[in-house]
């Protein structure tokens, strides 16, 4: 049988697993908040002592334990009974094991995954992990092994699938952090590479290189199986800022912060809040990573954003003696289908990643990865650190054990202080730009002196008195921190906000979390405007709403379409396939267009301006407004699956806001009809004058149980930037965690604490 064949085959296997799940449940059954509960387990757990759990009607819990160990266990309960088969998906990418339950439809994937290899340092950071960790990751994974021992059935995706879910280790936590530490810098070499080809391309990286932005996200929306396997938890954008106690309106510090990644459900966050001895926090979490990643506890705040930094590099290895590589192979096994192998190739400049299908690189050029994420390091007690500090100087120590991925934190804290500072290992590179995108194997020395976080500049009580971050060019340092950063329009933006404002509130901030200006815009319409002397041109209706429009992306703005495709169409106008295809895969498209309006012949500019009017009128004509076009489309990954896709979508919504937006709702060019495929899918807001004052929403909701009252809830919350309060006093939480459950221990763990005591 052809390989061509066995993923035909194992999508039609999947078909028929599909037609039997349907006909055994042909109605989706609907679980209430209560009923959901009801399926906790709640006797002979691996605790030593009973604890509470305290759920609000958004099915978000607050756990109350009497030591750190009974907590994390009781985490392992919630994240398995929230997100159990996603946690199984993220597990199965960070090892390469997606053929055993997919079958022959992931065998590239799983060969991709495994050639990265972000699993090859697991073993090492088990070994090393201080005793203090270890004990938190056991008391998870007992938690999550106890969901799955006590389970009455699983959750849909492995009915469907008929597929068991299978006890979890210390190594598969430990592996989903590699997972989460993807490097962004991928995806500019997937971008990129295959135009390195080019006659012209030293010049093209020259001038790319010094618009210094991100790649424009593909229209994929998540369905690209690089993104999914690559991706999927790598904050390829993120606002977060942090206002003092001199310019908020309570008189006290405040954080906001709301993270952009892929848009899909289940979300790929969730809330918690946490409370034993020495512990007092609220925040999010990613499912089957046991520490809050952005939150506050009593004494701090913390978000960030993705560094985008340079944390890995890639060298040619294509003159390498055979003796200078290590050649093994490995047996993937394959559901309905036979065993498959792939051969891993290293050298001592990290995997020859060129071999991986799903990178979309020559073979015929062997190409070696270094990475920071291939190093053993341990992210999980940073954060640990992070969760318990009470200060600048305990939240700086902490961050130095963070490598991966680099994060540039934002901090506030009850003084009313705020600070900005670096989370990254990265090479001691010199300074300056690359001269290539593929590196002399000569600077493989570089990698020999690592620099951490506190190696970089930090701000601290700065004297405008608030701080902004959104993934924007960090200030300049000797090592550099990257090459590929996003437009200035979101920090911007904040910053403006911000600075013109008296005193801050955090309604204020909730607002700016929604905010659809975008910065840039305003002069590139004037620029496109002033080409269109032909008062044919210059008459039509496209012309009138771009001349009318605010700036703003709306989803019911007409001039937002218009701008889009204006844009859309002069780009398609003024280059041919060949540069249209570079400017597609380059970073700040907005910047690179401007430069072409302010710098190439006015003749062919008009021109080229007057031909995208007439072709933009057209589909104008056609939409109306930018929201007929711009859709939030919230769909389980299995609604891209030929067959069953219909079951799987759950929204289908006019939306506002664009690719830098502060409200990101990123599109990359169009003209036509396309989905969200990254934004804002979580945010949060904390004021330090009240300690129960911390907000927070999913877009989606936080219960992955498809069928659940939770699901999908807090989407309409999402839409009006409305936010489910996240107290911190007893009072509070009392009131607003009305279900308890309670956790019992086996009475063998009873009686050996009260013998210990």
């Amino acid at each position: 049988m052809t390989g061509a064949r066995r993923p035909w085959l194992g999508l039609a296997r999947l078909a028929l697993r599909y037609a039997g799940f349907r006909m055994a449940e042909p109605r989706r059954r609907r679980w209430s908040t209560a009923e959901r509960l009801a399926a906790l387990p709640r006797k002979e757990l691996p605790l030593d002592a009973p604890i509470e759990m305290r759920w609000n009607d958004w099915q978000v819990p607050y756990i109350q334990a009497g030591s750190e160990r009974d907590l994390a266990v009781g985490l392992g309960v919630t994240h398995a009974h929230l997100r159990l088969f996603q946690m199984e998906i993220m597990r199965r990418l960070a090892w390469g094991r997606l053929s055993e339950m997919l079958g022959p439809v992931a065998v590239d994937m799983d060969r991709s995954l495994r050639i990265v290899g972000f699993a090859r340092p697991v073993t090492e950071i088990e070994r090393r992990l201080p005793p203090a960790t270890r004990s938190w990751l056991e008391g998870f994974r007992d938690g999550v092994n106890a969901v799955i021992a006590n389970a009455d059935e699983p959750p849909e995706e492995f009915r469907l699938l008929g597929f068991a879910p299978q006890p979890w280790s210390l190594s598969d936590l430990i592996a989903i952090g590699r997972l989460a530490a993807s490097d962004f810098s991928w995806k500019v070499w997937r971008r990129l590479l295959p135009h390195r080809g080019r006659n012209n391309w030293p010049d093209a990286w020259e001038r790319l290189m010094a618009e210094g932005g991100t790649p424009t996200p593909s229209l994929s929306g998540g369905g690209d199986p690089f993104e999914i396997g690559f991706g999927a938890l790598n904050r390829g954008g993120s606002n977060s800022l942090a206002v003092a106690a001199e310019k908020s309106a309570s008189g006290a510090a405040m954080i906001a912060s709301d993270p952009h990644l892929g848009v899909i459900l289940p979300n790929l966050w969730l809330i918690a809040g946490v409370e034993a001895p020495g512990i007092h926090a609220v925040g999010f979490m990613i499912p089957g990573v046991p520490v809050i990643a952005l939150g506050r506890n009593s004494d701090i705040a913390w978000g960030g954003t993705s560094l985008h930094a340079a944390s890995s590099d890639l060298f040619d290895v294509s003159d390498l003696a055979p003796s200078e590589i290590t050649i093994r192979e490995e047996r993937i096994k394959v559901r309905w289908g036979k065993e498959a192998r792939v051969t891993l190739r290293s050298t001592e400049y990290g995997p020859i990643i060129s071999d991986a299908p799903l990178l979309g690189m020559s073979p015929e050029r062997p190409l070696a990865m270094r990475w920071i994420g291939h190093e053993p390091n341990d992210e999980i007690t940073a954060m640990l650190g992070v969760l318990k500090a009470k200060d600048w100087e305990a939240f700086r120590a902490a961050l130095d054990g963070f490598a991966a991925p680099a994060q540039n934190m934002v901090y506030a804290d009850a003084r009313g202080k705020v600070g900005r500072a670096v989370a990254a290992h990265l090479p001691r590179r010199p300074s300056g730009p690359p001269e290539d995108l593929v590196q002399n194997r000569a600077l493989a020395a570089h990698w020999q002196s690592i620099v951490v976080g506190s190696d970089f500049p930090a701000s601290f009580a700065p004297a405008d008195g608030y701080v902004v971050s959104a993934n924007n060019r960090p200030p300049a340092h000797d090592v550099p921190v990257g090459f590929f950063f996003s437009p200035d329009d979101r920090v911007h933006r904040m910053a403006t906000l911000l600075r013109e404002a008296d005193k801050i509130s955090a309604e204020s901030l909730k607002t700016l979390q929604r905010d659809v200006a975008m910065p840039s815009a305003p002069y590139l319409t004037t620029l496109m405007l002033e080409l269109l002397e032909d008062e044919a041109v210059s008459s039509l209706p496209i012309i009138a709403a771009l001349t009318a429009w605010d700036g703003r992306h709306d989803a019911e703005s007409e001039g937002a379409l218009a701008y889009e495709l204006m844009v859309h169409h002069l780009l398609h106008t003024l280059h041919g396939a060949s540069d249209r295809d570079l400017y597609l895969a380059s970073w700040d498209l907005t910047a690179l267009l401007k430069r072409d309006l302010v710098s190439l012949p006015k003749v062919r500019l008009a021109a080229a301006a007057a031909r995208a009017a007439k072709e933009a009128q057209e589909d104008f004509a056609k939409h109306g407004t930018w929201g007929a076009i711009h859709r939030l489309r919230l769909e389980h990954p299995f609604a891209r699956a030929p067959f069953i896709g219909k079951r799987y979508g759950f929204a289908d919504d006019a939306v506002g806001g664009g690719n830098e937006t502060l409200m990101k709702t990123a599109h990359g060019v169009s003209r036509g009809v396309h989905r969200v495929g990254l934004g804002a899918v979580a945010r949060h807001v904390s004021d330090f004058a009240d300690p129960d004052a911390n907000d927070f929403c999913l877009l989606g909701g936080q219960d992955g149980w498809i069928g659940s009252a939770n699901f999908n809830d807090q989407y309409d919350l999402w839409r009006a930037g409305k936010y489910i309060r996240m107290p911190m006093t007893a009072d509070a939480v009392t009131a607003a965690f009305p279900h308890v459950v309670s956790l019992a221990p086996a009475a063998s763990a009873v009686d050996r604490s009260q013998a210990h005591v």
